[in-house]
């Protein structure tokens, strides 16, 4: 993501000056740690966060360098954000995850002491969907290129930055499938295409199309490449099946490249679009574009297609992970009906 991200307990975000001075001759910590995610093929969000958090935790301990401090140190920090931030328990584990990859990956300390740091525990929470009224009450206040994004998430189950990463070869409109690559884990995976967005689709293409004619016009209308296709294939930047479906309206500067580029929309704008239409249809559910994915999985178990199929369409590697949605229903695997209905 380009955008800067808001400060929050609950959100990553990196900032300068970075904590600490680098050696003589050296390399300033975090920008061993932004390097180090980089060789991981880790994405622009995970380092922001993993940054944040390092710079976070030196600050907290009076900007010591972390080879000084051991496990005690971590869980000192750890405890702080639970008790006087009051983050949530994957927050927490997302801070651990952090200081984990600094010590094993950056300053490559393989100790015992790093798998004995305990992490917070999650509860079970079940997501929260919606019906097939509410999702066409909220779909129906919603218009332009937020009203496509959240008709494909409902539509294809996709996730937002799934959605908002898609390039133009990946929708295949003649055979009606989405192809999402670099989903969760690092999986590519094919979903449906509704029938019912093909020219919605299609006319907002016409418009990105024309977007991108003059950002060429320009001298512009380079898109991101993913690891070294932009070595390989000098030329492929600027190639129309390589744009993004959801483009930015703006201009921003790669902070990975330097170089201007229009980046995919900032799901903010669609976040912020779904709340908006989710209150003015009274539903006082709280939904977010996730809530769409969750109800496209709903739905399509409540019209009995099997758990499998569903299980693929929205990319889960474990089928337990997909069971979930059984029990939003309350019907289980064979339809369980109350003795009262009866």
């Amino acid at each position: 993501m380009y955008t800067a991200i808001p400060s929050s307990p609950t959100v990553c975000e990196a900032r300068e000056p970075d904590p600490g001075a680098p050696p003589p001759g050296g390399v300033r910590l975090l920008d061993q740690v932004r390097e180090r995610v980089r060789v991981k093929h880790y994405s622009i969000r995970t380092e922001l966060c993993y940054v944040e958090w390092v710079r976070r935790y030196v600050l907290f301990h009076g900007k010591r360098h972390p080879r000084e401090l051991g496990p005690r140190e971590i869980e000192a920090f750890l405890t702080h954000l639970a008790v006087a931030g009051r983050v949530s328990a994957s927050t927490q584990n997302q801070a651990k995850s952090a200081l984990l990859f600094l010590y094993r990956e950056v300053l490559e300390q393989q100790l015992p002491w790093l798998d004995g740091v305990v992490g917070a525990k999650q509860g079970h929470r079940l997501p929260v969907a919606l019906t097939r009224e509410e999702s066409g009450a909220l779909l129906l206040r919603m218009s332009g290129t937020t009203g496509v994004v959240a008709r494909l998430l409902y539509g294809s189950g996709l996730r937002l930055m799934e959605a908002l990463r898609l390039r133009v070869k990946d929708v295949d409109f003649g055979r009606g499938e989405i192809v999402v690559r670099e989903g969760k884990g690092n999986r590519d995976r094919v979903t449906m295409l509704p029938a019912a967005l093909v020219n919605p689709l299609q006319a907002h293409l016409q418009w990105v199309r024309v977007l991108h004619n003059e950002d060429i016009a320009r001298g512009l209308g380079e898109v991101y490449l993913p690891f070294a296709l932009s070595r390989k294939y000098p030329a492929a930047g600027r190639e129309w099946g390589w744009q993004y479906v959801f483009p930015s309206h703006k201009l921003s500067v790669d902070p990975r490249g330097g170089v201007w580029r229009r980046h995919h929309l900032d799901e903010q704008t669609i976040q912020r679009a779904v709340r908006a239409a989710a209150h003015e249809a009274g539903i006082h559910k709280p939904v977010s574009p996730h809530t769409l994915r969750h109800s496209f999985a709903t739905d399509l178990l409540q019209s009995g297609y099997d758990i499998r199929t569903v299980q693929e369409l929205l990319g889960h590697k474990d089928v337990s992970t997909t069971m979930i949605y059984t029990h939003v229903l309350n019907k289980g695997g064979r339809g369980v009906r109350s003795p009262l209905d009866g």
